[in-house]
């Protein structure tokens, strides 16, 4: 067995890339050769980042050149009353950050949460998209694609389901401007997150597409989909799971856990999260939902880039009776529990904490189950900072904790 060492001299020598190490080695013996060779160009010491605790090979499908991991400290909120669609019950909810005091306000959320009798969430939407843009002679001829697109959807279906044992093609919507059309697909993907899955689908229906019309593919992504960019579209239309999680808390809990009442929360959240939001022309109206996105995200092995469109959520607080009533609707929440990083072994027990990890039954409950727990969780955050705001807690409970 090629040692580490010879390894990296190799790569030195002109001999290897470091993108072949693992034709000669396995998979952490590579990744210490790597090691060796950015420590002796960088001066840095990597001990840390190679003391990981799964096998390398367990990563080969979720990254390239691995020298390593980045450990991210991982908290529990909860438990949590989840009344979901396929979720019910007490939970825990995992959250990987660096950001102190997230974990205890969010924990904070969830008690207060469940002291109202938990909450309820509910996927209201589902399918991942992906938008081609194709380059036509003229508006005339961008009509006529847009008519055969509508007149011609089974045959687009029959291609793009060729190329998966599990993805469904929903819908096709096409936008046109000018001379460029973009037809958006949309995918049930069942468990998976399903973005590789629906670019694979719609390059083969793509196909169809340049041999039966007049139109040239220009791009598989025309950016109208809208991957990992905050996007009106995603808003509006929504993209992966469209979630919304609410919760009604008597007026006794919201003065003696939250300080404070449901007049001034109900007041903040209209002047900071709609009123502020909108004067600044944010796609987010809310406090921080992004914060329990990415915990949970990281915490469960979901692709990190995509707390962009999961970050496109509004927040609602009202009061009704003399109760306080908060909601937070997630439009563009992409999630998943099978394929990427779902499969690493830490992120896997992440998923494990839920009862979540791998295929539902049926088909794309886990994935549903695990985006209204996120959903909760995104509530419990809101509605804890929303009440350290009201109550004007917020700076010295981060003095408290020593933040």
């Amino acid at each position: 067995m090629t040692d580490a060492a010879s390894l990296a001299d190799r790569v030195r020598e002109g001999e290897l890339r470091l993108h072949e190490l693992e034709a000669h080695a396995d998979a952490d013996t590579a990744a210490e050769a790597r090691r060796l060779l950015v420590e002796s160009q960088s001066g840095a010491s990597l001990d840390a980042v190679g003391n990981y605790g799964f096998p390398a090979e367990a990563a080969e499908s979720a990254i390239e050149n691995m020298v390593g991991a980045i450990q991210v400290p991982m908290g529990v909120a909860g438990p949590v009353s989840v009344d979901g669609g396929s979720v019910s019950g007490e939970k825990y909810l995992p959250l990987a950050t660096t950001e102190g005091a997230l974990l205890a306000s969010v924990n904070r959320g969830c008690s207060v949460i469940n002291s109202a009798g938990g909450a309820t969430a509910r996927v209201l939407k589902s399918g991942m998209t992906r938008a081609p843009v194709f380059r036509v002679a003229d508006v005339a001829e961008a009509e006529a694609l847009v008519s055969w697109t509508r007149d011609n959807f089974a045959a687009l279906k029959e291609a793009a389901e060729e190329t998966t044992n599990h993805g469904e093609l929903l819908d096709v919507t096409p936008y046109v401007v000018g001379n460029s059309v973009y037809l958006r697909f949309r995918y049930d993907t069942k468990d998976a997150m399903g973005m590789n899955m629906a670019t694979i689908a719609t390059e083969a229906a793509s196909g169809v597409v340049e041999e039966e019309t007049s139109a040239s593919l220009v791009a598989l992504s025309g950016n109208l989909c809208t991957d990992k960019k905050p996007a009106a579209i995603n808003a509006v239309e929504g993209r992966g799971r469209s979630v919304t999680a609410d919760v009604r808390i008597p007026r006794e809990v919201v003065e003696e856990r939250l300080h404070t009442t449901p007049e001034a929360v109900a007041e903040l959240n209209t002047r900071k999260n709609l009123v502020g939001s909108a004067k600044a022309a944010s796609l987010g109206f809310n406090a921080h939902v992004a914060n329990v996105v990415a915990a949970m995200f990281l915490a469960t092995g979901q692709d990190e880039a995509q707390v962009v469109e999961g970050a496109n959520a509004i927040t609602t607080a009202e009061v009704q009776d003399g109760d306080l009533y908060v909601s937070v609707s997630i439009a563009s929440l992409e999630v998943g529990t099978v394929g990427g990083g779902t499969k690493l072994p830490t992120q896997s027990e992440g998923l494990d904490i839920l009862g979540v990890s791998g295929g539902g039954d049926p088909a794309g409950s886990n994935a549903d189950a695990l985006a209204e727990c996120i959903a909760v969780g995104s509530l419990a955050g809101e509605l804890s900072l929303l009440s350290a705001l009201a109550s004007r807690h917020l700076s010295s409970a981060h003095a408290e904790l020593g933040r």
